[in-house]
């Protein structure tokens, strides 16, 4: 070493070089970048590789100087009289390179961010950690931020410093956990990881940006830097048009997809639309179907297509299966251009164990529980978000708002509720650890809702919130200023699961199962509910909804339109997955198309038809509106004739001006003369039958019947009714 190397090196010990060296020095800000020292003003920087380096001054390019070789590994060093701003022009062997230097720059994060983040209300986590496009002294560039407490050193990585460790090491704010750099020169569409060396000195697998806002598609695994951009949103109306509460008064309808199999182009390698496409086939679709909404299975950034979205890593980002961030973006927006409302599926309950994503990321348990007792679900192999740290529900409660706010969708499904809420959840005795009380209850999970629900209706009032929880967890849908989770609605899953071994039954033993069809009347109001017929009851063995009736071909697509009729009755929001509107005969693939040749045949065009047909009705008429979550707005008009196997349920609105009448008959017999008591005097017009032959029935229809002062079911005035075999029909009452 030269005595000007030494003199330039003044104050660097041998271990703090050979750490800089290798890659494992923890503050690189001590030793690189400008430094004042006793010889003036020196600049080192580490380039590994470098023939030679030189100083421009930032404003004219003008030569400053060249740096000295001062180490083997590619540290350059050296005096520079001006206290100006510089760039660096780097020689390699094969071409030259003019770059800012990012060790000349400040703080990423002030102290407030750091202070939010470290007590998990920063919800803006999308614009301050991760990667975010910014200027720092008039240099255009990109601030990474990314908590990773106890790593000894953390770099970021990319196509730009050729995925070398060593290149841009990270500055750590010790308050926070945060490592930080501003790279000036980059811009959107670079490629990034970070690598971390562990608190042992390990140098771990490059992990994927945990707050990345755009990723590779699969099988890539780099994130993005996403632009910053505003995107032209031209959904101001819709957006203040009102709250969820108001949302919740009218008819919702969902159309649950999985965007990867909704629609395959054959001639073009089996491929799935992207967001453009998506936008100009689907939305017309759902708009012609009279849809209120769209649900779409998990659109977060996932490893794996056959978890269909349901194992993601990446909170933040919209996968790159179908475009990027701006075209989901689009697709949103013209889904509210034409009325429809954007239901995302939402994952806090779990992630997948890939070694470049969120486990063990900072070579501890860092968003994990430690305890596999804790922090590792046996049923999907994956990991448990561990609730009690601050940072990770923060984390969680930011990417909500990212959905909500940055993309406007107008609600999250969340998944997996109940897994979140039992400790004991899928365990036996022995393989899980009570809570503080020595309860079953994850006490971490219930305040996790509480507290995400009330921010997000205080921040996105527009918002629904909506809970898959399969068990009888007391006020899921309460506010939690009355000990509840405070979301907006929860899926039925006894509805659906009883309904579903009702209508599965040869009808010739269903009067033995009456009871199953109107159980759920008996608990329909202690919560406020959504109707699903979801991906998972036609998968993994379980066959289509049609393979599921019973009878010949036309006794089953029977069965299902009075079905289908029957649970557009019933108080609570409809939800209905992809293809089953076709009467799709076989189970769903995720690596098929629906199977939209079924419209080639009258009667599958028949079953869409009807749910055209019920998701109109149920839009327009408010007595099939108001009993939602309202128990005025509804009345058994027969519930005990097992033995006909016929229900009858009345559906009024507030004043009980309107009324429609729904009568299911659930076998296969014609019945004449069946009289029916009826709260109104009048006529009472049938609006719609499923056994009518637009919709591929028999064509038994009633038209019109008068009600007479004829006793029956408890009523003064009844109506004769021939009811059509297996169907549903409704008669709306008209005032006298």
């Amino acid at each position: 070493m030269t005595d000007t190397a030494r003199e330039l090196l003044t104050g660097i010990d041998a271990e703090a070089l050979a750490a800089l060296i290798e890659g494992r020095h923890g503050d690189p800000f001590a030793i690189l970048g400008p430094h004042q020292t006793p010889e003036g003003r020196v600049v080192r920087v580490l380039y590994p590789g470098a023939i030679g380096i030189e100083l421009l001054d930032r404003g004219s390019n003008a030569t400053l100087g060249a740096l000295e070789a001062v180490h083997p590994g590619g540290l350059f060093a050296g005096v520079v009289s001006s206290n100006g701003g510089y760039r660096l022009r780097i020689t390699w062997p094969e071409a030259v390179q003019i770059i800012d230097d990012p060790y000349a720059f400040g703080l990423v994060l002030g102290d407030l961010d750091l202070h939010l983040i470290s007590e998990g209300t920063h919800y803006d986590l999308g614009r301050t950690l991760g990667a975010n496009q910014r200027e720092m002294d008039g240099v255009a560039g990109v601030g990474f931020a990314v908590w990773a407490p106890t790593a000894r050193r953390v770099s970021v990585v990319g196509d730009f410093n050729s995925w070398d460790g060593r290149r841009n090491p990270m500055r750590l704010r010790q308050s926070g956990g945060i490592w930080e750099l501003f790279i000036p020169g980059l811009g959107p569409g670079e490629r990034y990881k970070y690598e971390l060396i562990d608190a042992n000195g390990n140098v771990l697998p490059q992990k994927a940006d945990p707050v990345a806002k755009a990723s590779e598609a699969a099988p890539g695994t780099a994130s993005i830097v996403a632009s910053a951009k505003p995107f032209p949103w031209t959904d101001q109306s819709w957006m203040t048009r009102g709250n969820a509460e108001d949302a919740s008064k009218q008819a919702i309808s969902i159309y649950e997809v999985h965007l990867g199999s909704w629609l395959r182009i054959i001639e073009d390698g089996n491929r799935w639309l992207d967001w453009v496409e998506l936008s100009q086939r689907l939305i017309p679709y759902l708009k012609s179907m009279n849809f209120t909404h769209v649900e779409l299975l998990p659109i977060m950034e996932h490893p794996f297509g056959g978890s269909w979205g349901y194992q993601p890593l990446g909170l933040f980002s919209p996968t790159g299966r179908y475009g990027t961030p701006e075209d989901f973006a689009y697709f949103v927006d013209r889904c509210h251009a034409n009325g429809i409302g954007v239901i995302v599926d939402w994952v806090p309950a779990h992630f997948p164990t890939d070694v470049w994503g969120l486990a063990r990321f900072d070579g501890s348990a860092l968003y994990e529980h430690a305890d596999p007792r804790e922090g590792f679900h046996r049923d999907w192999n994956t990991l448990i978000y561990n609730l009690g740290r601050t940072e990770v529900k923060g984390f969680l409660i930011a990417s909500a708002f990212e959905w909500l706010e940055h993309f406007h969708v107008d609600g999250l499904r969340v998944d997996a509720v109940a897994s979140m809420l039992y400790r004991d959840y899928s365990r036996e005795a022995g393989e899980w650890i009570p809570n503080q009380f020595g309860g079953r209850e994850n006490l971490e999970a219930v305040e996790f809702f509480k507290h995400l629900n009330s921010v997000v209706h205080a921040r996105c009032p527009h918002a629904l919130m909506i809970a898959e929880e399969s068990t009888a967890w007391p006020g899921v849908t309460k506010p939690p200023e009355q000990g509840g989770l405070g979301f907006d609605f929860k899926w039925n899953m006894g509805w659906m699961h009883d309904s579903l071994s009702y209508i599965e039954e040869d009808p010739v033993y269903r009067k033995y199962h009456h009871g199953t069809m109107t159980f759920s009347m008996i608990y329909q109001y202690s919560e406020r509910f959504v109707l699903p017929l979801s991906h998972d009851e036609v998968v993994h063995g379980k066959g289509s909804l049609l393979g599921k009736m019973p009878g010949d071909p036309w006794q089953k697509r029977a069965n299902l339109r009075a079905y289908y009729a029957f649970m557009w009755a019933h108080p609570g929001k409809k939800l209905l997955f992809m293809g089953c509107e076709l009467g799709q005969e076989t189970e769903w693939n995720h690596d098929q198309s629906v199977a939209w040749h079924l419209l080639d045949n009258p009667d599958h065009v028949g079953i869409q038809k009807l749910l055209q047909r019920l998701n109109a009705l149920y839009a327009n008429e408010r007595a099939l509106q108001f009993g939602d979550l309202d128990p005025s707005g509804f009345e058994w008009a027969v519930a005990d004739d097992a033995e006909n196997s016929v229900i009858a349920l009345l559906r009024y609105d507030e004043e009980r001006s309107s009324c429609v009448l729904a009568v299911s008959n659930f076998t296969p017999v014609l019945r004449h003369d069946y009289r029916l008591g009826v709260p109104m005097e009048g006529r009472w017009v049938e609006v719609l039958n499923s056994d009518a032959g637009e919709f591929g029935g028999s064509d038994h229809l009633i038209g019109e019947v008068w009600a007479e002062t004829v006793p029956a079911h408890g009523r003064g005035s009844s109506i004769n009714l021939r009811l059509p075999p297996l169907s549903t029909v409704y008669l709306k009452w008209t005032r006298p």
